[in-house]
């Protein structure tokens, strides 16, 4: 009888725990709401494709410039399986089971690598972090882990300057 009792109790904390952690997060995505706001939609024409398809996986978005204030509010806070893809007008995020997340280029300040974002820690240079301006003014970070980390150099090269194919 006494260990019911133990395994009933562990099992309430437990429960416990899980619905305190939830009830957490709620809180910080109320919180978030008003400085987060509504992101950018995808325009219908994205420009010409500057880089080619990149997958990997999205860790998360977190608040500039601490890279462990992830956002909870929609589905930003997740992980997802994704690809990222570079236009002229700007960056498209197109992750799995969630929303696709569009980054215009007049709102991006910072294209870095990082050796960890939103809680994951890599190895040196692991992942691509994308910060930029959301239309609140809030500057949030973008972070992705490649499955091909040799294309970051890339990535973080400036898209704006032309690139004609002829040696300077």
């Amino acid at each position: 009888m006494e260990r019911t009792l133990w395994v009933v109790g562990l099992l309430a904390l437990f429960v416990l725990c899980v619905w305190l952690m939830y009830r957490g997060w709620r809180n910080r995505a109320a919180r978030q709401e008003a400085s987060i706001g509504e992101l950018p939609g995808v325009p219908a024409d994205c420009g010409a494709q500057l880089l080619e398809p990149t997958t990997g996986i999205y860790l998360g978005s977190t608040i500039a410039p601490s890279w462990q204030d992830r956002i909870a509010v929609g589905d930003l806070g997740f992980r997802a399986t994704a690809e990222l893809t570079r236009f002229e007008r700007g960056i498209l995020l197109e992750r799995d089971g969630a929303t696709v997340i569009w980054i215009p280029q007049e709102s991006i300040t910072a294209v870095r690598t990082e050796r960890g974002h939103a809680g994951k820690v890599m190895t040196e240079d692991g992942v691509l972090v994308i910060r930029w301006k959301l239309p609140t003014g809030t500057e949030i970070d973008t972070g992705f882990r490649g499955d091909d980390k040799t294309v970051y150099p890339a990535w973080r090269a400036d898209p704006t300057r032309a690139t004609t194919g002829e040696e300077e």
